[in-house]
C-alpha cells in the first residue's frame, strides 16, 4: 500500500486529513510536529510527505530541508497544506524542492487529487531514469525479430509511433506512456520462435502456419513475464490480436474485457500493416486505411479508441 507521512499540528485537522488519506486508500502516519515526521520518516519509509508549515519544534520548512538531505528522502514528493498565501511563503517552498502547495481550507478531492498526481509523476521519472537503458535493450530484442521478416522493416517504431500519438490524445499519464513504449516495441517478440519460411512466405497461409504465427502472442508473453521491469508490458505483447467482438487471439476476449493496452494496439498495429507493402498485399494509402479502420470498429476495434485514432490521423494528414 502507498505510504503517506502526515506532519500538522492541528489535532482536529490533523485527524481529518489522515481520515481522508486512509479512505483514499492510503497508508498514513500521522505526526504532530515536523520533529516527531522526520525521526520516523526513515523507517517508515513513505511515498510522499504531506506538510503544514507553521509547527512546533521542527516547522514544514525545516522538514523539507531536513528530509532532503536524508539518501531516501531526495527524491520523495512533497506536498504543503499552508494556510499562509503569501508569494514569499510558495516561493520559499518551491526553492527548497517543494513538489506542489495547497491552501487551507481545501476540498478533499482536491487533495487526494494532487497527492495521486506527485506520486504518478514520481513514478514516471523513476521509469524515465531507466527508459534509456531499457529502450537499447528493447530495440536490440526488437531488430532481432525484424531481421527474419523482409516485409517489417521499421515495424514496430512505426507502431510505437502511432500508440503513444494515441494514449497521448485519449489523455494516458506519462507513466503508461512510457510502458506503451515499451509494449509496443516488444509486441511482435513472439515471432522470434517463427520459422523465417512462414514469416516470408508470398501469398496465403495455410490453417497450420497461421496457427503457428498466432502462437507469437503467447510465446512472446512468456518470454517478457518474468522480467520484472518489462512486466508491465505484457497486456500489449499478448493481447493485440483480439478483436472487439471477440473472434480474435490468443484468448478470445471481447469488449473491455480486452485490456486496454491490447485495444489500442491493435488500432496502430493494423493501422502500419494496412499502409505498409507484406508478402501478401500491396500497402494502401492512410485515407483507404482510416476507411477501414472506421468500418470495423465495434467488431474489430475498441469504437472509441478507433473514433479518436481516426480523427487525429486525418488532422495529421491535411494539415
Amino acid at each position: 500500500m502507498t505510504r503517506v507521512l502526515l506532519a500538522e499540528d492541528d489535532d482536529s485537522l490533523r485527524m481529518i486529513i489522515k481520515t481522508v488519506l486512509d479512505v483514499g486508500g492510503y497508508e498514513t502516519r500521522a505526526c504532530p510536529n515536523g520533529r516527531l515526521a522526520l525521526e520516523v520518516f526513515s523507517s517508515f519509509k513513505p511515498d510522499i510527505v504531506v506538510s503544514d508549515i507553521n509547527m512546533p519544534l521542527l516547522d514544514g520548512f525545516g522538514l523539507l530541508d531536513s528530509v532532503r538531505e536524508l539518501p531516501d528522502g531526495q527524491t520523495t514528493p512533497f506536498l504543503f497544506l499552508s494556510a499562509r498565501t503569501e508569494k514569499e511563503f510558495v516561493s520559499h517552498a518551491r526553492m527548497l524542492g517543494a513538489d506542489d502547495y495547497l491552501f487551507k481550507p481545501f476540498d478533499p478531492d482536491e487533495l487526494l487529487t494532487a497527492v495521486k498526481a506527485r506520486l504518478e509523476r514520481r513514478r514516471a521519472l523513476e521509469l524515465f531514469d531507466t527508459r534509456h537503458a531499457h529502450i537499447q535493450t528493447i530495440l536490440m530484442m526488437a531488430n532481432v525479430v525484424e531481421a527474419r521478416d523482409e516485409y517489417t522493416r521499421g515495424h514496430v517504431e512505426r507502431v510505437q509511433a502511432y500508440a503513444r500519438e494515441l494514449g497521448q490524445a485519449l489523455g494516458w499519464t506519462d507513466e503508461e506512456l512510457v510502458i506503451l513504449e515499451y509494449g509496443a516495441l516488444l509486441h511482435d517478440l513472439g515471432k522470434v520462435s517463427t520459422p523465417e519460411l512462414i514469416l516470408n512466405k508470398p501469398g496465403r497461409l495455410t490453417p497450420e502456419e497461421f496457427q503457428i504465427i498466432k502462437n507469437h502472442t503467447t510465446v512472446g508473453a512468456k518470454i517478457i513475464e518474468g522480467i520484472d521491469h518489462l512486466h508491465a508490458a505484457l497486456p500489449y505483447v499478448r493481447h493485440h490480436h483480439e478483436k472487439w467482438d471477440g473472434t480474435g487471439y490468443p484468448d478470445g476476449l471481447s469488449g473491455e474485457d480486452i485490456p486496454h493496452q491490447g485495444r489500442l494496439l491493435a488500432i496502430a498495429d493494423v493501422f502500419d500493416a494496412l499502409t505498409t507493402t507484406r508478402s501478401y498485399h500491396q500497402g494502401m494509402s492512410f485515407e483507404q486505411a482510416l476507411n477501414i479502420i472506421e468500418k470495423d470498429a465495434g467488431t474489430h476495434f475498441d469504437p472509441v479508441m478507433a473514433a479518436v485514432f481516426v480523427k487525429i490521423q486525418r488532422i495529421k494528414l491535411h494539415k
